[in-house]
C-alpha cells in the first residue's frame, strides 16, 4: 500500500519551504525515522524524517522548487501492510507539531496561511534526482522493525526522535493530545531533570547539509538587468527576490513597527568594575571565566524579575478584547548575525542559570546558529531578548522589538572615555545601554527603573552578584 507523507510544519509555524535536495530515489528502501529530504525554512536547511518504512514510490517535487505545508512530499510503498487513512495521519502530524511551538519564525509569529495548491519551481532549478525508466535504484539499509502504534500513541518521527535525543521512554508517557496521542511538550516535559537532556540538546538539532550561496543566503540573487529604473535614471544592476529568512526578517520588522507603540530609554554606565571583574576570573580560571554579555544577560535576568512589566507580551483574547501575557520565568533570546542574516536563538529557562551556565549556553547556541545547524526550538519561544550590538563597534541604537515581545535592551562597545569619580576625571570602560519598550504594558518609571538596576548592576557588579 503506497501511502503520502505531506509536508508537515517541524513545529515552528512555517507555511511553505524550498526543497533543498533529496536524500532517496524512486525505488530506494527506507526506515521510520530516516531522513528523505532537505528543506530550506524560514529559520535554517533541516533533513526531514520519513515516518514510515517502505519504498520511496514518488518524489513529489524538484529541488528548488517552493512547496506549501500539507502537500504531497514523498509516497512510500508500504508492501500492502495496513495503516490508517493517509490524509487522517498528515492532520495528525502536523496538529501534534504545532501543539508546542506558540508564536515562532524568529520568535515573531506566522503571517497566516498560503494560499492552497501553489508549486514554484525557480528558474535555475534543475530536476530532482527521480529514477529513469530501467534505472537500478539504489537501496539504504534494510528496514527496521516497525513499532507498534497501537502500543504507543505517536504519530510525528520527530517526536519519536526527540525522545530518543532526551532519553525519554515514550510507552511511560501518557499523551495529552487527543486521543492520548504524545505531543512534543510531553516529551520535553518528562524530560526535566533527566541527565541526558542538557547533553541532548545540542545533539537534537536538525543537521544541516552545506549548500550552495544562493540558498544559504535564501534569497536566490537574480541575474544582471539592464534595464533603467525609470524614477533614478540608474540601470538596473540586479533584482533579488526577497525570500527565505530575508523575506522573515522583513515581514518581522514590517509587524513590529505597525503593531507596537515603543518608546526608547537610554543611559551611559561605567563598567570598568565589571571588566576588572571579569579579567581577574580570566587570570585565575581562563577557560571558565564567563564573557562580560553573560554578566549583562544575569544582571538583566535578575532585573526582569524586580520589573516582571517586561517580560510579558500583548494578545487578543477569545472576546476579541487585548491582554497582557504575564510568564513565570525568561526564555531570554538574542540576536545573533549569520551568514543567511539575523535570528535570535533563545535560552531557555534562563532564569534558572547562572552567570557562567548563561555563558555556555551563548556560545552553544551561538556556534549551531552560525553553523546553520540551529533547530527550530532553538530559534523560538523568547520571552526578552538582548542585543549586543556593540560587537559592530557602535555605541547606540534604536532596536526593532522582536514581536511578540514587549522590550529587547541593546547593548554598545565598551570603550574609554572620560569619566568623573569622585569629583576628579578619569579614563574609565564605559558602555551604553538602550531599552526599547512596548508602552503598552508599562509607563517610563517602569522601562527607567529596570532600566537603572542593570547600570547599577554593572557599575557595582559585587554587591549584585552577591545578590544572585
Amino acid at each position: 500500500m503506497s501511502r503520502e507523507f505531506l509536508l508537515p510544519d517541524l513545529g515552528e509555524g512555517l507555511t511553505e519551504a524550498e526543497l533543498v535536495r533529496w536524500l532517496v530515489s524512486v525505488g530506494d528502501t527506507v526506515t521510520i525515522d530516516q531522513p528523505v529530504a532537505e528543506v530550506e525554512t524560514a529559520k535554517a536547511v533541516v533533513e526531514v524524517p520519513s515516518p514510515f518504512a517502505g519504498t520511496v514510490a514518488v518524489l513529489h517535487g524538484a529541488e528548488g522548487e517552493t512547496l506549501d505545508v500539507g502537500k504531497p512530499l514523498i509516497s512510500i510503498d508500504e508492501g500492502g501492510a495496513s495503516a490508517e487513512p493517509v490524509i487522517e495521519t498528515a492532520v495528525d502530524y502536523r496538529t501534534e507539531e504545532r501543539a508546542g511551538s506558540g508564536n515562532v519564525l524568529i520568535g515573531y509569529g506566522t503571517s497566516g496561511s498560503t494560499d492552497g495548491g501553489r508549486s514554484r519551481r525557480r528558474k535555475t532549478a534543475a530536476p530532482a534526482g527521480l529514477a529513469a525508466a530501467g534505472e537500478t535504484p539504489r537501496v539504504s539499509p534494510a528496514p527496521a522493525e516497525r513499532e507498534s502504534v497501537d502500543a504507543v500513541r505517536v504519530v510525528s518521527p520527530l517526536v519519536r526522535k526527540l525522545a530518543r535525543d532526551l532519553g525519554v521512554a515514550l510507552h511511560t508517557l501518557a499523551g495529552s493530545g487527543p486521543d492520548g496521542l504524545i505531543l512534543r511538550r510531553d516529551v520535553e516535559q518528562a524530560s526535566i531533570g533527566s541527565p541526558a537532556a542538557s547533553a541532548a540538546a545540542a545533539a537534537a538539532a536538525a543537521a544541516v547539509t552545506s549548500v550552495g550561496q544562493g540558498a544559504a543566503e535564501g534569497t536566490g540573487v537574480a541575474g544582471t538587468d539592464a534595464s533603467t529604473d525609470p524614477s533614478t535614471g540608474l540601470p538596473i544592476a540586479t533584482r533579488t527576490p526577497l525570500r527565505g529568512l530575508r523575506r522573515t526578517i522583513a515581514q518581522a520588522m514590517v509587524r513590529s513597527r505597525t503593531e507596537i507603540p515603543e518608546a526608547t530609554v537610554w543611559v551611559d554606565v561605567d563598567a570598568t568594575d565589571l571588566v576588572e571583574l571579569r579579567a581577574g576570573l580570566k587570570r585565575r580560571d581562563p577557560e571558565n571565566a564567563p564573557s562580560l554579555l553573560a554578566f549583562i544577560a544575569r544582571f538583566v535576568l535578575a532585573g526582569l524579575a524586580k520589573y516582571p512589566e517586561l517580560n510579558t507580551r500583548i494578545e487578543t483574547a477569545e472576546d476579541g478584547g487585548q491582554e497582557i501575557v504575564a510568564f513565570d520565568g525568561v526564555n531570554l533570546g538574542f540576536a545573533a548575525q549569520t551568514e543567511r542574516g539575523l535570528v535570535v536563538p533563545d535560552i531557555r529557562g534562563a532564569h534558572r542559570l547562572s552567570a557562567r551556565e548563561l555563558d555556555g549556553e551563548l556560545k552553544r547556541l551561538t556556534g549551531v546558529a552560525r553553523e546553520g545547524k540551529a533547530s527550530p526550538a532553538d530559534l523560538s519561544g523568547s520571552t526578552f531578548t538582548l542585543n549586543n550590538y556593540g560587537v559592530f563597534g557602535v555605541d547606540g541604537s534604536a532596536a526593532i522589538i522582536n514581536h511578540p515581545e514587549a522590550a529587547i535592551l541593546g547593548v554598545g562597545r565598551i570603550i574609554d572615555r572620560p569619566w568623573v569619580v569622585d569629583g576628579a576625571l578619569a579614563v574609565r570602560r564605559v558602555v551604553e545601554l538602550s531599552l526599547v519598550f512596548d508602552h503598552r504594558v508599562c509607563d517610563g518609571g517602569t522601562a527607567g527603573g529596570f532600566l537603572r538596576y542593570v547600570a547599577d548592576a554593572i557599575e557595582s557588579p559585587g554587591t549584585v552578584l552577591a545578590d544572585l
